[in-house]
């Protein structure tokens, strides 16, 4: 079943060559299964051998080129027409004498694809440097040119109903948030009170279901809060530990991150005033939001807050999100920092994620926006507090 009716799609497909115009760009290859999935719809857990979606400004449709038995699977999920899904033999899978990408260039020299400016995603996860060497071995008369984020920029503008499903992840994470607030206790290891989060966001809530997120959460505890991007151990749950976490609600691989952290027990009251300085800076930004704000000037506003409290930051305070596929759930093509003009659009949506790390431990309270000619619509709701369970 297609997430999106065919003119949706069209109209992204549309919205890419358009901008393959801007830059001279004739034919575009698309590693990303983030931008493949946007473009075709395809959805499969298949990117761990090579797939490759191109868009030719000679074609209507894109075409998928992947692994035979995954081809089955965009007849499921992709809305593109079966001409247009191109399997490769699995002789081609694990072989020290082929590369797919060889397949793929040949494919491209059959439809007469292969001249005139190629883009590739040179920076992207997946497009590797066997794919780009292989590529232009087997494509000799095409002139390559970097095209990385040209689909993720077309991405940050969301439709309702990708916006829709964004305010579904946001209510999965509140859930999920609840759930974890609810197991924590002394005694209770670390690893369990994670696992009744992954029971909420796989479950979902009644109305509509959940799915694994592209990545696991950040979740740490005690001292080891001080760093943001490590994970739970078995460790039981002790008096006075604080535990922070980062998760993601997740629905039809549309993702909504929310952060927040609990305190077992009573906590202290630099952390509570560090809590309400990061809760007080996070309003800040949030009423700042408008369509026509840039970037830079949200983080203006959360670095005026903290500043009068004499704290520091220095990193950014968030990114756009969406679709999520391994490894992350983030757009990659704007920063919530001073130096990033882009300019704020109606449905846009961002991460605001302003967390604070210190020597002894760290503390967060996070939201996923989007952009409207009112402000920042937030989809989840969930007290922007330091949670304590004393």
């Amino acid at each position: 079943m297609l997430l999106f009716e065919k003119p949706e799609y069209l109209t992204r497909v549309a919205r890419v060559k358009e901008s393959m115009a801007q830059r001279g760009i004739d034919l575009l290859l698309v590693a990303s299964p983030a931008n493949q999935f946007w473009l075709t719809g395809y959805d499969g857990w298949s990117f761990y051998t090579p797939q490759m979606v191109a868009v030719s400004q000679q074609h209507d449709e894109p075409i998928w080129m992947g692994r035979k038995m995954d081809s089955v699977g965009a007849k499921f999920t992709a809305f593109l027409a079966e001409t247009n899904v191109v399997p490769y033999p699995d002789h081609y899978v694990g072989s020290s004498d082929l590369h797919p990408m060889q397949f793929v260039a040949e494919e491209l020299q059959r439809r007469r694809w292969d001249r005139g400016t190629i883009g590739v995603e040179t920076d992207d996860y997946y497009y590797t440097a066997k794919w780009d060497s292989t590529l232009k071995k087997h494509l000799p008369n095409g002139k390559f040119v970097d095209a990385f984020l040209l689909v993720n920029g077309c991405r940050m503008v969301k439709s309702e109903r990708e916006l829709e499903f964004m305010r579904q992840a946001g209510r999965i994470a509140a859930a999920a948030h609840q759930a974890a607030f609810d197991a924590a206790a002394p005694g209770v290891r670390q690893c369990d009170v994670m696992a009744e989060v992954y029971r909420v966001t796989t479950a979902g809530l009644h109305d509509f279901g959940g799915t694994f997120p592209c990545k696991p959460p950040n979740a740490m505890v005690g001292e080891y809060c001080s760093a943001p991007h490590l994970s739970w151990t078995d460790a039981p749950l002790m008096e006075n530990d604080l535990f922070y976490i980062e998760l993601g609600g997740v629905r039809h691989r549309y993702h909504s991150p929310l952060s927040r952290c609990i305190y077992l027990g009573r906590p202290s009251e630099r952390m509570e005033f560090v809590a309400n300085v990061i809760a007080e800076g996070l309003n800040a930004v949030l009423e700042k939001v408008r369509p026509g704000v840039v970037c830079e000037e949200l983080a203006a506003s959360w670095k005026a807050v903290i500043s009068r409290y004499g704290i520091e930051k220095d990193s950014r305070i968030g990114y756009p999100v969406g679709i999520g596929y391994p490894p992350t759930w983030g757009e990659l093509t704007a920063s919530l920092r001073a130096g990033d003009r882009t300019e704020l659009e109606p449905n846009m949506t961002f991460h605001c994620i302003p967390a604070i790390w210190m020597e002894q431990y760290g503390l967060v309270i996070s939201e996923t926006f989007a952009v409207t000619e009112r402000g920042a619509e937030c989809f989840a709701s969930f007290p922007r507090v330091l949670l304590s369970k004393g």
